[in-house]
């Protein structure tokens, strides 16, 4: 997976935590834990993306 650019959450900070990474594909939205970069990564098409993030904006995904 060549990606030119992965973009981290403006919440991310320096500290650690729960970090995620997103970079736009052609066709579908990659993801990758921050904390592990050379590790794996998760492709996820944008209608199905699209839906996980309404989810978690409507709170259906809050812990």
């Amino acid at each position: 997976m060549d990606v030119k650019k992965w973009r981290k959450s403006s919440y991310s900070s320096a500290n650690g935590g729960n970090c995620v990474e997103l970079a736009d594909l052609e066709r579908s939205i990659a993801v990758r834990d921050s904390m592990d970069p050379d590790g794996p990564k998760l492709t996820v098409d944008r209608t199905a993306w699209a839906a996980v993030l309404l989810d978690v904006k409507r709170g259906r995904h809050d812990l």
